[in-house]
């Protein structure tokens, strides 16, 4: 399985458009409940100003990536670096006119509080209003008005006068400087002022307190010597952080302010700042204004899955809080003497199951075992081509799990000629090519040092050079211990062959043909489960090599560059598109049984037919050649 799909957990769209009769504005309205989402900017439409009339329109989205989380700790996702995060949003057609020719900016929500979906249905008289109740809109983050509250505690008097001072950011971005002085308090409610710093710690904390209590944007408090600073306008905005400043020993401590909720700290929404922060901000250039949207958005999601404590990633992208992502048209657009009117995507209410928006992880998923294809090294070949990569997979009762011995750690291979009778292993290891890497010493230049691939499965590489006469079966032995030390004198863990082929070239361009089935396909399945599909391949005309008798099973071809898509059947559409673009999400893995894949059955809807088709890579002609064969089969709960 190489795609995983999370569909949005919430979505919004917020709007300052003038309602019909084009003079109150809908910022109070909420549409968290509509089954679409919209985006636009209408320009000189109300019968005011010009420059009054500006109506903008924008999506809040958001998506579980607790479940993210989870999965990937579950190794259901791979580690940061391995995988990327596409957000898919679909186009709902509609009659109004459509933009053209513009970018739309995906970027995150930031603050500190949470916003909500709300209830809201009406997108076009926006009659439903969540001014002082639940659910997100224009103004509001959700229905929490709070206002923020922090602390400052008085630890010296004696540290805290001339030179000292305490500045607050209100609610509203004014700052309120507090300067210690040796007699003075300053009680007018001005911005900047001082607090006698006298007696003891209390006094100095009841100065400081009359001060702040004084000013019209805040409120203040004193129990002994801790001051709380309460913002007088409620909102996210007064989130802010408190600056002591002490040149010398230091006489205070402070807390910052949290707990603002209700109010954007900016109308319309606070987002991240594209020119500052690359990582959370992402573009999209619509043509004709049907498209799509589809931004590969992994920098942020990784931000998200690093924050809350979650697990350390394997690269590290940073920590940020998941408040969702805004859509909207760009900024630039936003500010253009002209409407760029309305763009409309199915929202995660659409009936239209496929439509609804989703985060789709994909990654690379192949495992490409050349135990089917092993070739001897050859100088028509790079160096990095010549290399067979070979897997060992420890089933104990049917299930995967990780050699005792080895756990996560290096295991050891040797390759062996065999027998007179070509059944088992023989002789002593046959001699390897150091290359540093696989093949590490020059004194033990028989033995490839392997690695763990993931539970139960471990992995090796290796380029044989074939003797005069090449050896038609290669025995490989997986054992424990070192480089120094032989198979006999430690624990040996599996024994398998190969037969290695050599390379061939041609006199002319191949252009093979093939016939594809899926060995193992069900009719039904469920949408709980993971199918694993076998694929068969062989080329097409193929007759058998006539002697005395005829050899009648045809050999299983191993399509190394073979991607497959899945499609609902009843209207054809690509439910899962060929993945043949850089994350190759869709592309088969394969070993000496052929080539395979892996479903999840919980990306499809049920109660539909599906139907499967491959694509495979013609080197010749530098191209996918989609294979005419198509594999149906149903889906239930």
């Amino acid at each position: 399985m190489a795609i995983k799909r999370y569909f949005a957990s919430k979505d919004n769209t917020i709007t300052n458009a003038f309602k019909p009769d084009l003079t109150t504005r809908s910022t109070a309205s909420n549409m968290g409940l509509a089954d679409v989402l919209e985006v636009f900017s209408i320009y000189g439409q109300s019968s005011g100003s010009a420059g009054l009339s500006s109506e903008l329109s924008r999506i809040l989205i958001s998506f579980p990536t607790t479940t993210m989380a989870t999965d990937r700790t579950n190794s259901v996702i791979p580690a940061s670096g391995s995988v990327s995060f596409y957000l898919k949003m679909f186009n709902a057609e509609h009659g109004q006119t459509l933009p053209q020719n513009y970018y739309m900016e995906v970027k995150a929500v930031t603050g500190s509080a949470d916003w909500e979906e709300g209830f809201g249905l009406d997108m076009e008289s926006y009659s439903d209003s969540t001014q002082d109740s639940t659910g997100s809109n224009w103004i509001n983050i959700n229905g929490n008005h709070t206002a923020a509250t922090a602390t400052v505690t008085i630890t010296d008097y004696n540290e805290v006068g001339t030179g000292n001072s305490i500045a607050v950011i209100t609610t509203d971005g004014t700052t309120v400087t507090a300067t210690g002085h040796a007699a003075t308090t300053t009680t007018d409610g001005s911005d900047s002022g001082t607090f006698a710093s006298v007696t003891n710690n209390a006094t100095t904390a009841t100065n400081l307190k009359n001060f702040f209590d004084a000013h019209a944007k805040l409120s203040a408090t004193v129990d002994g010597a801790e001051i709380t600073i309460t913002q007088a306008e409620k909102g996210a905005a007064g989130n802010t952080t408190i600056t002591l400043v002490d040149p010398g020993t230091v006489g205070s401590s402070k807390t910052d302010f949290t707990g603002g909720d209700g109010p954007w700290a900016t109308a319309g929404g606070d987002y991240i700042d594209p020119d500052t922060d690359l990582s959370s901000s992402f573009t999209q250039y619509f043509d004709d204004g049907t498209e799509d949207l589809e931004v590969d958005i992994t920098t942020l999601v990784e931000q998200w899955l690093s924050s809350s404590a979650n697990l350390e990633t394997a690269t590290d992208f940073g920590l940020k809080q998941n408040y969702g992502v805004g859509v909207a048209l760009s900024s630039s657009h936003g500010s253009e003497s002209r409407s760029f009117y309305t763009k409309k995507f199915f929202a995660r209410s659409s009936e239209f199951y496929f439509k609804r928006p989703v985060l789709e992880a994909r990654w690379d998923s192949r495992d490409r075992d050349n135990r089917g294809n092993f070739i001897y090294s050859s100088s028509l070949a790079t160096a990095d081509e010549n290399l067979n990569k070979i897997y060992l997979y420890n089933y104990f009762r049917g299930q995967l799990r990780n050699i005792p011995g080895i756990g996560t750690g290096n295991i050891y291979v040797s390759f062996y000629s065999g027998s007179s009778d070509d059944s088992a292993p023989s002789g002593g290891e046959l001699l390897l090519v150091v290359d540093g890497t696989h093949v590490t010493h020059a004194d033990r230049n028989t033995v490839v040092t392997g690695s763990y691939s993931s539970t139960g499965i471990y992995t090796a590489s290796v380029a044989l050079t074939a003797a005069s006469t090449p050896l038609t079966t290669v025995y490989d032995v997986w054992f424990s211990g070192g480089v120094g030390q032989a198979p006999p004198s430690t624990v040996r863990y599996h024994t398998g062959s190969v037969k290695p082929q050599t390379l061939d070239s041609y006199n002319v361009a191949p252009s093979d043909r093939y016939v594809t089935n899926i060995t193992n396909l069900k009719s039904i399945y469920s949408t709980s489960e993971t199918a694993r599909f076998r694929v068969y391949t062989r080329v097409k005309g193929w007759n058998p090599t006539i002697y005395s008798v005829a050899s009648a099973t045809a050999e299983n071809t191993e399509i190394e560059s073979g991607s497959y898509k899945v499609f609902r059947v009843f209207d054809e559409l690509d439910v899962i598109p060929y993945g043949t673009g850089s994350d190759l999400c869709t592309a088969m893995s394969y070993d000496m049984s052929g080539n395979y894949f892996d479903l999840d059955m919980s990306t499809l809807q049920a109660d539909y037919m599906y139907g499967i088709k491959f694509t495979y890579y013609n080197n010749s002609i530098g191209d996918w050649l989609e294979q005419p064969e198509v594999f149906k089969f149903r889906v239930e709960k």
